[in-house]
């Protein structure tokens, strides 16, 4: 009876807590005294990692992204933002075989918005204009991972 009444519910998340646990910014384009009044061409690369923590229905999920700033007229790098963000979350009334999407989909969605803050901030006081990251549709990327790994995997049976 108790379950049938979680699945009525549906899921709940609470985010229990958020963190930088890494962060590295390089101001390159002050160390070399390079002029001011570049054109950026900024690249963003985001991964996403997820964990059942020691505590029950607790998980872990971070964001990392590594944005390079680079001159689009010399192709010199100005700087280089390298963080992950992290979030604790709560989770109860999610099915097994949905908590995987969940954890990778919903829980960075959560976020994000904070992370995006410390982005523009870190970039500002580095010495930038504050760098807004456009929103990330984390459910492409989510289907990107797994056809990008059935599709390492299907060579691997074919060869068994």
């Amino acid at each position: 009876m108790a379950e049938a009444e979680a699945q009525q519910q549906g899921p709940q998340m609470r985010v229990l807590g958020q963190f930088i646990r890494d962060m590295s910014f390089e101001n390159i384009m002050a160390q070399k005294g390079a002029p001011a009044d570049v054109t950026p061409d900024v690249q963003v690369q985001v991964n996403l990692d997820a964990k059942k923590r020691s505590v029950e229905h607790q998980y872990e999920t971070s964001i990392k992204l590594n944005v390079t700033s680079k001159a689009k007229d010399s192709d010199s790098t100005l700087f280089v933002l390298e963080i992950d963000y992290a979030g604790i979350f709560h989770i109860d009334n999610v099915p097994e075989d949905q908590l995987h999407p969940f954890l990778l989909i919903e829980c960075p969605r959560m976020i994000f918005p904070f992370l995006r803050r410390v982005v523009s901030d870190v970039t500002r006081d580095g010495g930038f204009p504050p760098l807004n990251l456009e929103n990330i549709d984390f459910l492409s990327l989510y289907r990107n991972e797994l056809a990008r790994r059935q599709a390492e995997e299907a060579p691997k049976k074919a060869d068994a």
